[in-house]
C-alpha cells in the first residue's frame, strides 16, 4: 500500500502535514506525537524580526471552531534558525517553513536566510497585512500576490507554496495569479474572517475585534475552494480547513489536494495527526486502494 505523495518535487511519506500556527515547530507536540510518522511539519509563521502579535484576548471559542487574532507572534528568523530547524532536523519528516512579512522586502529577507538551511518547502503566508497598502492583505489583491510570488521565487532555493486567503471574491483567480508568477504549489484555505461579541459585556470577544475562523465550521468552504482551485491551476494543492478526521482529509484529496494540513484539531486532540494517518491506511485497505495518488482529484 503506497501512501507517499510528491509535491513540487518533494516526496512526503504520507499526505498529512500540520497546519501553520497550530503546532509551533513541533517541540510542544513531540511528547504526544511521533513526528517521524508525519508527512511533514509546517512551522508557525517566521518573520525577519520578532513579532509581538496582537493584544489579548486573542482567542475565542465559537460554534464549530474558534476565532484567533494571534497576530503571527513569533521570535523571528534568528531564533528559528538557531533553535527550531536543528530540532526538526532530528526527525524523519519534511520541514515546511511558513514565512510571513509586512512588506515584500520582509519576505525576501526570510527566504534568503533559509536558502542554505535544511528545509524542504517554503509556505508563503500572504494573508499578512501589507503595511504599504493600508493594511490590506497581500493575498486579497492578485497583483500584490503575484508580485510577492515573483520576488520570493527570484531568491528561493526551495520550492515555493503560496498560502491563499479565502477572504476574496474568486480564489481560483488568485491561484491562477500566483501560478502565473511562478508558484510551485498553493495551500488553502487560510482562516475566514469572523467576529464574536460578548452580549453581557457588550464588547468584542477579541481585542482585535475580528479574528480568523478555523475548525470544522469552515470545512465545507475549504472543500469547495480546493475543488475550484484544482480545476483552475496545474500546480499541486495542500488542502486544509477544519480537518478533524481521516474522512475530512480524504474529502479534500478527492476534491484535488495532493496533501492535507491538520490545524485546529491539534488543540482538541494532540494525537489527531497520527490517528488520521492510521485512518487513511484503514480506508485504503477497506476500499482496495493500492496507491493514495489514485484518490487525488478523483471527484470531477
Amino acid at each position: 500500500m503506497k501512501t507517499s505523495v510528491k509535491l513540487a518535487g518533494v516526496t512526503f511519506k504520507n499526505p498529512i502535514l500540520t497546519a501553520s500556527g497550530t503546532f509551533g515547530s513541533g517541540q510542544e507536540y513531540a511528547q504526544f506525537v511521533d513526528l517521524n510518522k508525519l508527512g511533514g511539519v509546517v512551522t508557525k509563521g517566521v518573520a525577519n524580526v520578532p513579532w509581538e502579535g496582537n493584544p489579548t484576548p486573542r482567542v475565542a471559542e465559537v460554534y464549530g471552531g474558534m476565532l484567533n487574532a494571534i497576530g503571527l507572534q513569533n521570535p523571528g528568523i534568528d531564533v528559528f534558525v538557531e533553535r527550531d530547524i536543528p530540532f526538526l532536523s532530528k526527525y524523519d519528516t519534511k520541514i515546511v517553513v511558513n514565512v510571513c512579512g509586512r512588506s515584500e522586502a520582509d519576505y525576501v529577507e526570510v527566504v534568503e536566510r533559509l536558502a542554505d538551511q535544511p528545509v524542504d518547502l517554503l509556505e508563503i503566508n500572504i494573508s499578512c497585512p501589507n503595511v504599504k497598502e493600508g493594511g490590506i492583505a497581500f493575498g486579497q489583491d492578485p497583483k500584490a500576490a503575484a508580485a510577492i510570488t515573483k520576488a520570493v521565487k527570484a531568491v528561493a532555493k526551495q520550492p515555493v507554496v503560496m498560502k491563499l486567503s479565502p477572504n476574496v471574491t474568486d480564489i481560483a483567480y488568485m491561484a491562477q495569479a500566483v501560478e502565473a508568477a511562478g508558484a510551485d504549489a498553493v495551500s488553502l484555505i487560510n482562516t475566514l474572517t469572523g467576529m464574536k461579541i460578548d452580549v453581557k459585556k457588550r464588547a468584542f470577544a477579541l481585542a482585535n475585534k475580528t479574528g480568523g475562523l478555523s475548525g470544522p465550521a469552515v470545512h465545507p468552504v475549504a472543500v469547495r475552494m480546493v475543488y475550484q482551485v484544482a480545476q483552475a491551476v496545474n500546480i499541486p494543492i495542500i488542502g486544509m480547513g477544519g480537518v478533524m478526521s481521516a474522512e475530512d482529509a480524504l474529502e479534500l484529496m478527492l476534491a484535488g489536494a495532493t496533501a492535507v494540513s491538520v490545524g485546529t484539531a491539534n488543540f482538541t486532540n494532540p494525537r489527531i495527526t497520527e490517528e488520521i494517518i492510521d485512518g487513511i491506511r484503514a480506508f485504503m485497505a477497506e476500499e482496495g486502494v493500492d496507491d493514495i495518488t489514485e484518490l487525488i482529484g478523483a471527484v470531477k
